[in-house]
């Protein structure tokens, strides 16, 4: 009988559980650090293992079993949606990043940023090296964030590398994984002992020069939001799911965000768009211009249905509160194909040793 593999997951930003729905489902124990009480309440309710509190407060040591890593550090001082903290900063956090391979303390130095959360994106380099000085390294390392954050992921993955990972960094397109919007993240893989490899796309990359049927034949056709979940636009996916905070950023119960308000209503007005008759009470509408819509609004149901969220998972906390974890979330879909390729040795083992 093939031995099966030991997997012990920590989720650092687990958020309402992204990442966590897509280990769950392949059965692959996780459990997630997340600081905001709604998302850990979402977390409960859907059975994930779940610790309240601040990543920057444990570390390895309060987790010895755990056999890999998984962060998505909070997007916001890095988004095009907000104030840009982490943009105007990036020269400060790659620095920072290079003591940290030095073995030195950061935490004052992270302390003077704009933006308290612009310096989390270190946390699991952070992780990944404690753990190896204590003598049990992570054996898969799994990144994501912005795009805008790719050049610190590339940083991670050089100091990886001179500690014995392969690494593999990236910009992942979810359309080409099956997500019904064109959201992109950057997304870094890195494993010990073995090759570290990033998911193929299973389905084409929209453009708009290329018809939905067009392009690679051998990959499925990408999904419209009108296809994802019956209403919206017909002939692309959803932009993205925007998240609305008290630091700024676009209105939380919109589909996109800043200039991809003007692409969506160019949608509606140029007629490629399919109404959403559950919208006709004025009451659910922010408001009416020359008796037409002001914002195209969509429920907490279908922007979860956008993330690729299961149907049934329990969303917590205020209606607001449930639209941020959403739009911060890491599509599960896009979770399940990045786990999927980074750790399918274990999962072949885990299989094999169930069919044995």
């Amino acid at each position: 009988m093939p031995d099966e593999p030991v997997v012990d997951i920590v989720d650092l930003f687990g958020g309402p559980g992204g990442w966590d729905v897509s280990a769950q489902r392949l059965g692959l124990p996780v459990t997630g650090i997340e600081n905001d009480h709604s998302a850990c309440e979402t977390r409960r309710a859907a059975g994930l293992g779940t610790v309240e509190g601040d990543v920057r407060a444990y570390g390895p040591a309060d987790f010895p079993t755990a056999t890999d890593l998984i962060g998505s550090p909070p997007c916001q001082p890095y988004s095009i949606g907000g104030k840009g903290a982490g943009r105007r900063a990036l020269d400060t956090v790659l620095h920072f990043a290079s003591l940290l391979a030095a073995r030195k303390d950061i935490r004052s130095g992270l302390a003077t940023l704009d933006d308290e959360r612009t310096g989390l994106v270190l946390e699991p380099l952070r992780w990944a090296l404690e753990a190896l000085d204590i003598g049990r390294p992570y054996r898969t390392v799994m990144l994501e964030q912005v795009p805008t954050v790719l050049p610190v992921w590339e940083a991670v993955a050089h100091i990886l590398r001179a500690e014995g990972y392969t690494v593999v960094t990236t910009r992942l397109h979810a359309e080409e994984h099956g997500v019904w919007q064109t959201r992109s993240r950057a997304v870094l893989v890195a494993r010990l002992g073995d090759e570290a490899a990033l998911p193929t796309p299973t389905h084409r990359r929209y453009s708009r020069t290329t018809e939905q049927n067009g392009g690679d034949l051998a990959l499925r056709p990408w999904v419209s939001m009108a296809q994802g979940i019956g209403w919206g636009m017909t002939h692309r996916p959803a932009l993205t799911v925007a998240v609305g905070t008290a630091a700024g950023g676009p209105d939380p119960s919109c589909v996109g965000g800043s200039g991809s308000r003007a692409t969506l209503y160019g949608e509606r007005d140029a007629g490629r768009w399919i109404a959403d008759t559950r919208l006709v009470d004025a009451d659910s509408l922010p408001a009416y211009r020359g008796g037409r819509k002001d914002m195209i609004r969509v429920s907490v149901a279908d922007a979860a249905a956008l993330q690729t969220f299961p149907p049934d998972h329990p969303f917590q906390g205020p209606k607001t509160k449930q639209y941020e974890q959403i739009g911060n979330a890491m599509p599960p879909a896009l979770a399940d194909a990045v786990i999927r390729r980074a750790m399918a040795r274990e999962l072949a083992a885990r299989t094999g040793a169930a069919a044995a």
